[in-house]
């Protein structure tokens, strides 16, 4: 069984998280481990309506983001990596700089020097200098992907455009599981 680390921050863009999670409970040869942190319980209550547990229901495991010594938290842990989803400009400076404070970040930071995959899903706009600094900064390591949830208006080249805002959801969730060898069901490849 392949283990995905799924971090939600406090970022604006809490359904694409619920999309992911919810695509990730479809494949069970996936487990997925989940942390999010205070800010992403309040944007869940602002941009879904939904509660901790609820979000908590959507993965197989839940940690608590001050548990430090959680099983996330060590190397000797093996995950396929983890997907920060999304991914604040305050986490995003946190994993830049190896600024451990909470076990999201140090997740995150785990998946670095373990050399695994890790998906960024900066959400900003517009973008200052210091975010665009720390973005550089993280895609220079191994294994880091900056993946901004960039609206796309394509799906596949054969004129299927995307007919709702889940579409595009399902777009670039499908394009986040990409690193990590999964393929999400009725993802569209450009042909």
């Amino acid at each position: 069984m392949k283990r995905i680390v799924v971090g939600i921050s406090g970022a604006s863009g809490f359904p694409l998280a619920i999309c992911l999670l919810n695509e990730l409970k479809k494949m069970p040869e996936i487990e997925t481990h989940l942390v999010f942190t205070y800010g992403a319980e309040l944007t869940a209550k602002q941009e879904s309506g939904f509660d901790p547990e609820q979000i908590r229901a959507l993965a197989d495991v839940c940690y608590d983001n001050y548990n430090i010594g959680a099983a996330i938290a060590s190397g000797t842990f093996l995950t396929e990596g983890m997907i920060v989803l999304p991914c604040s400009m305050k986490t995003l400076s946190g994993i830049a700089h190896g600024f451990s404070d909470n076990l999201l970040l140090r997740a995150a930071d785990v998946t670095i020097k373990e050399q695994r995959k890790l998906v960024l899903a900066v959400r900003e706009t517009p973008l200052s200098p210091i975010h665009l600094e720390n973005m550089l900064t993280v895609s220079r390591l191994h294994n880091v992907f900056v993946m901004p949830p960039v609206v796309t208006y394509y799906m596949s080249g054969n004129g299927r455009e995307p007919i709702s805002v889940h579409d595009m959801e399902l777009h670039m969730v499908g394009k986040m599981l990409q690193p990590f060898g999964i393929e999400m069901e009725g993802f569209r490849r450009w042909s």
